[in-house]
């Protein structure tokens, strides 16, 4: 077999892969292929009719959130058995008349909520037969479409959680309960909106939808190809260029594709060659791609559907969401380069040649900052200049922001129409020119405008995330329509324009097809998860999980950390990042927040969740079934074990970014006071991720020794959490006498909350003591602001007992409960910063790099 033929059988192998993970394999000829075509451009309508303002504006097709999660998943389930074969050896060019027939019994199954939404209200918790049966067949059926999409292991894992809910009776003493009955169990997983129907469903139907098919509209339109060859442009001539250009041309990618293996195909088909050619052996190649791709839907402001079940679960908006993230998911990338290059220097790589006429990288940065700054003036200026015209204007300034931002587009493309289109190198030819940066960046920059639009409406409309994808797709729709013959025209005049038209509207349709197909997964993931957290509602085994993990890890929060990390690597082996996040944060989140109030320790429900996401996306390259691992192998022609080994590796450096957040809280900007602060904040933690990641290569300046490792952990460990020194020195708290509760809560600002140490009875009967974060509004008087958090106290000089909670208070949703005792007030200790440990790290790290330095003289002696 030729060359040629051998890369073929590897590309179309590469290409069923993906299939198989995230569009599925089906491509069925005649009518049956058009018909499924027709389906997935049907459900994409279907989204954007939903998401858009039209239905209000003409009083015509308003569909509740019940009715639309139901036609949601109706679409899902008929695509997943007519897009997804059943087995390996099924057909992939035709629907078998099984398939059929499940496809439809399964849309009846989610539709029938809608065909009978009057009948169902009018006997709610009372479900006549012909409930029950079409809600068995339909958990069935979506158990079977689950493993059809996402493989086993989700459909093991909802049918263990159903099995759990029948058989509670006889199950061991610490996880028994008393059951359900197969008519309560279906009725209140099916029939109501706590388990397939519920909040995950919602989020996929509300949110995830139009981000999917925004991603799908900007690789359909060539953004991808854009971004990859920016990186190579600005990066490729550096030592090891190529896979510094993968980094950050897949993080880029992040912006399109919340799939790791599509991140992996998308940019790894051009880099991994490339990585390769300069000197990286196979096995690095794929795992910096894997590494990189994994981390994609770290970044902001699009982070995969996980965050914005966040939104959720957690109950912040999504800016926040991507306050908290932003910091972790650009240390963790700035990491991942300086592994990329201190491979090169221990291999002693060189970039690929540039050419001699181009600009030097110190002249591309200035001119990059000099363009940076612009857009941040041209930013405050649109942002005052806008929030100046909605004042005078009122809704007009809408559109007055919509025509500017046309003008800019219609003004950028006639710009970029001045330069070549980009195409994709062969990276295994023997010669590789690097594309020219500036013409590069300029050809496509009218790609940014829907990202900008994008963030514009989540960040300073503060619309909903759901509201602001529709928005950014709708332009994103305009885009892909019109750039192509617009383009023609302007380099050609108007004889190419219909061409272009053709060639606009046949990539639209291809794009709303392709990110229909994409959500297929998506969508039958969440609803199986939701089986999940139907189970955890209707057996309330999440109470018994505190007292379970509490059991294994022995009351140690480190201990239980490890236990959540290890539970979401093992599940993320086989379940997609969503369905995983869904499943452990459901068991987990409470556990570690109750856990560890218990123990003096206050961790906030974001950084639980995030530290679930961070470890369900490492899932992805973690051996043996990392898919992206075997993605990348099949790209570099390498062993899948090992290229997902060595990807875990550089993946090392994320998977101590959520222990650090957990217990420094500033790493996801909480409590950050003023602006010194947030850039203290940000070079401790930049420097302390760089220093980790050469202590994890073996090599700094030269290579370490292994007592110079030790060191660099101990640098990196102190500057990502200085309190841990500090609080041996100083002690960070005061306890002060439980009496004095009304005078502290008087000093207390409006916002602001009050620490107490609290001991009770929980729900099960036991005793327990624990840290309370009592948040405070405003009153004049100490015993007002107690009041009105909902705390009623009787305070004597023995004890201080609590006599009543308001129903839904801030004191409730703190855990306090009536007969409780406040033990005491936690204030903070008056003490010097806790950064002025930074200084001794940086001390040692300076003295460390004058042994590595006179050794690296001496060796360049030798």
């Amino acid at each position: 077999m030729s060359q040629d033929d051998t890369d073929k059988t590897a590309n179309d192998d590469i290409q069923a892969l993906v299939a198989q993970s995230d569009s599925g394999a089906r491509a069925p000829k005649g009518w049956p292929g058009k018909l499924l075509w027709s389906m997935a451009l049907a459900w994409a309508l279907f989204q954007l009719w939903y998401a858009s303002p039209l239905p209000f504006i003409f009083d015509f097709g308003v569909i509740n959130d019940s009715k639309a999660r139901a036609v949601h998943l109706a679409f899902a389930i008929f695509l997943a058995y007519t897009a997804y074969p059943a087995l390996k050896s099924s057909p992939r060019f035709r629907v078998p008349w099984h398939d059929w027939l499940f496809a439809l019994a399964g849309a009846f199954s989610a539709g029938y909520l809608v065909l009978f939404e009057d009948q169902l209200a009018t006997r709610s918790g009372a479900p006549i037969t012909a409930d029950i049966v079409v809600a068995v067949a339909g958990m069935l059926l979506l158990l079977e479409a689950t493993r059809r999409a996402l493989g086993p292991p989700l459909m093991v894992v909802a049918a263990v959680f159903l099995t759990y809910t029948f058989a509670g009776p006889y199950m061991p003493d610490v996880i028994a309960h008393k059951g359900a009955s197969l008519s309560k169990a279906m009725s209140h997983q099916w029939l109501t909106t706590e388990g397939v129907f519920g909040v995950a469903l919602g989020v996929s139907t509300s949110f995830v939808f139009l981000f999917v098919l925004f991603g799908a509209l900007l690789e359909k339109a060539g953004a991808g190809n854009y971004f990859t060859q920016v990186s190579f442009s600005l990066l490729g001539h550096m030592r090891g260029g190529p896979a510094k250009a993968a980094v950050v041309s897949s993080g880029l990618s992040g912006l399109i594709s919340g799939s790791s293996i599509a991140n992996v195909v998308t940019t790894g088909t051009f880099t991994i060659p490339l990585m390769k050619r300069v000197g990286f052996p196979s096995y690095k190649a794929g795992a910096v791609e894997v590494a990189a791709s994994t981390n994609g839907q770290l970044t902001p402001p699009i982070m995969g559907a996980a965050a914005f079940l966040m939104v959720e679960y957690v109950g912040i908006s999504y800016i926040e969401v991507v306050q908290h993230a932003i910091l972790p998911a650009l240390i963790s990338y700035i990491a991942l380069i300086y592994i990329v290059h201190l491979e090169a220097l221990k291999a002693g790589m060189e970039g690929l040649p540039k050419l001699l006429d181009e600009r030097s990288l110190v002249h591309k940065l200035t001119t990059w900052c000099g363009i940076v700054l612009g857009v941040c003036l041209l930013s405050l200026g649109l942002y005052y200049g806008f929030g100046w015209t909605k004042a005078h204007l009122g809704n007009a300034s809408y559109w007055l922001m919509a025509a500017g931002v046309l003008l800019a587009y219609i003004l950028l493309l006639r710009h970029s129409a001045g330069y070549p289109d980009l195409e994709m190198d062969d990276p295994n030819a023997e010669v590789l020119t690097l594309p020219r940066t500036g013409p590069t960046v300029k050809s496509g920059l009218y790609f940014l405008l829907p990202v900008f639009v994008l963030v514009w409406c989540l960040t300073v409309e503060r619309f909903s995330p759901g509201l602001s994808a529709f928005w950014a797709t709708v332009f994103m729709i305009v885009v892909v329509l019109t750039h192509k013959p617009m383009k023609a025209m302007f380099r050609s005049g108007s004889s190419a324009f219909a061409e272009g038209i053709r060639a606009g509207c046949n990539d639209l349709l291809d794009g709303l097809v392709t990110g229909s197909r994409n959500m297929i997964g998506i969508g039958v993931a969440t609803a199986a998860a939701g089986i999940v957290v139907g189970t955890v509602t209707l057996t309330g085994i999440g109470l018994v999980m505190t007292e379970f993990v509490e059991f294994i890890s022995a009351g140690n929060i480190m201990l239980m950390l490890l236990f959540t990390a290890v539970i979401s690597l093992i599940l993320g082996m086989g379940l997609p990042t969503t369905a995983n996040y869904i499943v452990v944060s459901t068991l987990m989140a409470p556990v570690i927040v109750t856990l560890g109030a218990q123990q003096g320790l206050i961790v906030p429900l974001i950084a639980v969740h995030l530290f679930v996401f961070y470890f369900g996306i490492l899932a992805d390259d973690t051996p043996p079934v990392g898919l992206a691992a075997f993605a990348a192998a099949a790209i570099a022609q390498s062993d899948p074990i090992r290229t997902g080994i060595q990807g875990f590796t550089y993946d090392i450096r994320t998977a101590v970014l959520p222990f650090m957040f957990i217990f420094n809280t500033e790493l996801l900007l909480i409590g950050i006071e003023s602006i010194p602060h947030l850039m203290i904040t940000i070079f401790t933690a930049v420097t302390a991720m760089l220093i980790f990641a050469a202590a994890t290569q073996g090599y700094w300046l030269v290579k370490s020794r292994w007592y110079e490792t030790l060191l660099l952990i101990l640098i990196a460990f102190t500057l990502f959490r200085p309190g841990f020194w500090w609080d041996e020195i100083y002690p960070p708290v005061e306890i002060k006498p439980a009496q004095q509760i009304e005078q502290l809560a008087a000093n207390v600002a409006p916002g602001d909350a009050l620490m107490l140490q609290a001991e009770g009875m929980n729900i099960d009967g036991d005793m327990v003591s624990q840290l309370v974060r009592l948040p405070l509004g405003d009153g004049e008087t100490g015993a007002e602001k107690l009041s009105n958090a909902g705390l009623t106290l009787d305070i004597t000089d023995e004890q201080v007992t609590v006599e009543l909670v308001g129903f839904g208070s801030a004191a409730q949703d703190a855990g306090l409960d009536f007969d409780w005792q406040i033990l005491g007030i936690q204030q903070e200790a008056e003490r010097p910063d806790k950064q002025w440990m930074i200084l001794p790290a940086l001390m040692l790290l300076a003295g460390l790099a004058m042994l590595q330095l006179r050794r690296r003289r001496e060796q360049t002696l030798i």
